[in-house]
């Protein structure tokens, strides 16, 4: 007879635990050094040189490093003074969201495509996503799987013109450990029942949410390994760490994951954060860049017709540490009996007290406010809403000059040669992008990396600017590596455009031109 009570379910198989079930088969696509792999996609004088994007001015973070700058020591959230010390002759680039977003967009039609019918695609962000195909395969070594996930990687390497790591396995955990294992540009399946061998190896810090600490706590028990986790008493690691720390943590090392593919992820938050050019000390000031950055989040969210129930303030200070403080609004407190937060001053009243319990003491170089448990403007508060609105990353490349001097961490930069194999070292770069105002004509800020188009050079994109000048590489995605030229920052024949399409023979007309 069969024991009492529910079916047990194997996180490996589509259905409860059974002779003969399916095994899950779950990919995880993660696109290459993406933001750096446009650029030199878009950019040949950079193809196979270091190049990193984020914020290039020394107070600066890095985005993105390409594997060319990584081999330098340079990766995500570096400070830009560190990366500049280890790497001093990349091109530092400032962030093109709008090529990034086309990009992404031609790929996630791909992984739509993969997905077939079922439509079991989950983006995670814009060069991240998971697809299930267990309805249509018998396991993740199945021969059609692998047949589609290397079709699908060669039509990104043709039609978005850029490389993309694919992991196969029984759930998600799995599938995104064996995407990281042999990047980039690789195929790697993990077999059901290959989970543990191919995870035992591993440092826990393969495990996602062990960070430093954890790994320091989990080493008093003299763990290191994934393999020695998962042979680690679970009472000790919930003693360790906590019941659901404990618990879950256990169960990744043994390569366990129920987590259903959801097609459709929403945001969870709305945020906004600035980089001040100099450490702010004085409350006032802080005060009032909190209340400015309220209105942005207030914005978007009436606009989307969204309240939340948490609010946060995030601080950075002048030594690199981090802070957070949130709070969680009662009954009533957006007005009308409604609950939760959504205009300005409802955010400046839970933030306030939030951000007086920061210590300022030496500076804040960074600060952030943010609003999660989203719902519905008309909805309750019970079910919170799962949405992900792009944060205000983008610093608009023209803007009318109203003196924001929040020093944004993305603004770029590239000193490069004419396509000689050693650029030459960069000279000391500028705090701050060239900034120009026409008669008639809204400022104009040249930021390296930006596209920009000459009337009689064409297309190109600005290496640098400073003392009047900017430098300008008129190249493309399909040129050879283009020439340098130097322009008064008021040149009329100069003038940011959009930025250029990657476009596929089969994109273009008999004539050879673009569609």
């Amino acid at each position: 007879m069969p024991p009492d009570g529910p079916a047990r379910t194997d996180p490996h198989t589509s259905s409860p635990g059974e002779a003969g079930a399916v095994p899950r088969t779950v990919l995880h696509v993660d696109l290459d050094a993406f933001y750096a792999s446009v650029e030199q996609r878009d950019k040949p004088s950079l193809r196979g040189k270091p190049v990193v994007v984020g914020g290039t001015a020394w107070r600066g973070v890095v985005a993105t490093a390409s594997y060319e700058a990584r081999a330098f020591g340079v990766g995500s959230a570096m400070p830009t003074a560190a990366a500049r010390r280890a790497c001093p002759w990349a091109a530092y680039l400032h962030p093109r969201f709008a090529a990034y977003r086309a990009a992404s967009a031609r790929v996630m039609a791909l992984l739509a495509e993969l997905a077939g019918p079922p439509g079991l695609l989950e983006p995670l962000s814009l060069d991240e996503a998971y697809v299930e195909l267990t309805a249509s395969s018998s396991g993740p070594d199945d021969e059609a799987v692998l047949a589609a996930a290397a079709a699908f990687r060669e039509r990104v390497r043709i039609e978005v013109g850029l490389t993309a790591s694919v992991g196969v396995g029984t759930s998600k955990l799995v599938a995104k450990i064996a995407s990281d294992l042999r990047k980039p540009d690789a195929l790697l399946v993990v077999p059901a029942g290959a989970e543990r061998t191919v995870l035992a190896p591993l440092g826990v810090r393969a495990l996602p949410g062990v960070g430093p600490a954890t790994e320091a706590r989990l080493a008093t028990l003299g763990v290191s390994t994934v393999g020695q986790l998962a042979a680690t008493d679970e009472r000790e690691l919930v003693s360790l760490l906590g019941r659901a720390s404990g618990t879950a943590l256990h169960a990744a090392a043994l390569g366990l994951d129920p987590r259903p593919v959801v097609p459709e992820r929403e945001a969870k938050s709305v945020s906004a954060e600035e980089t001040f050019t100099t450490d702010v000390v004085d409350r006032g000031v802080l005060a009032a860049e909190l209340a400015r950055m309220a209105a942005r989040v207030a914005d978007r969210l009436l606009a989307s017709g969204l309240r939340g129930r948490t609010v946060t303030v995030k601080a950075r200070r002048y030594d690199f540490s981090t802070l957070a403080r949130s709070a969680t609004t009662g009954p009533g407190s957006g007005g009308a009996g409604s609950g939760g937060v959504a205009t300005a001053e409802e955010i400046v009243a839970a933030a306030t007290p939030l951000l007086a319990a920061i210590d300022a003491t030496g500076g804040l170089r960074l600060l952030g406010v943010g609003v999660s448990g989203l719902v519905g403007a008309l909805d309750g508060l019970e079910e919170p809403i799962q949405g992900d609105l792009l944060a205000e990353l983008d610093a608009p490349l023209v803007r009318a000059a109203e003196g924001d001097h929040s020093g944004h961490e993305h603004e770029g930069r590239d000193d490069d040669d004419d396509g000689g194999d050693v650029p030459p070292p960069p000279p000391p770069p500028a705090e701050h992008p060239e900034v120009l105002e026409r008669p008639g004509r809204t400022a104009v800020t040249w930021i390296p990396g930006q596209d920009v188009v000459h009337v009689d050079h064409g297309m190109g994109w600005v290496q640098g600017s400073g003392v009047g000048r900017v430098t300008v590489r008129f190249e493309g995605p399909h040129t050879g590596v283009g020439r340098v030229r130097t322009f008064a920052v008021d040149d009329p024949d100069l003038a940011p455009t959009d930025p250029p399409e990657w476009v596929t023979w089969s994109d273009r007309s008999p004539t050879g031109r673009s569609r």
